[in-house]
């Protein structure tokens, strides 16, 4: 059985949601994981305490999830906010229905 790849594009929080970051992923699990645990000490997250996922979209393909991330990124932060309380109104942190 052929096992197609899987991009993603995610939204992180901190603790308070004030912060938003949007990236994106072929491995949303292991990506998140490298956030919560602060991998690279050096990063924006990772000066912010940015760990929280609380949005992700899933893509066949690089391309779309690139697209969809530029997309995001050029957005709002209202038009972000509102993107996260159409799937998450209460803001939880999605990381553990990944494990």
């Amino acid at each position: 059985m052929f096992n197609q790849k899987q991009y993603y594009i995610y939204i992180l929080t901190n603790k308070i949601n004030t912060v938003l970051y949007v990236g994106v992923t072929n491995n949303l699990a292991r990506r998140i994981y490298e956030h919560k645990e602060k991998l690279n000490p050096n990063s924006f997250t990772s000066k912010y305490n940015v760990n929280r996922l609380v949005y992700y979209e899933i893509f066949n393909n690089s391309y779309d999830a690139i697209s969809r991330e530029k997309q995001i990124k050029a957005g709002s932060r209202v038009k972000k906010i509102n993107l996260i309380k159409s799937i998450n109104p209460q803001w939880q942190d999605l990381f553990n229905e990944l494990c």
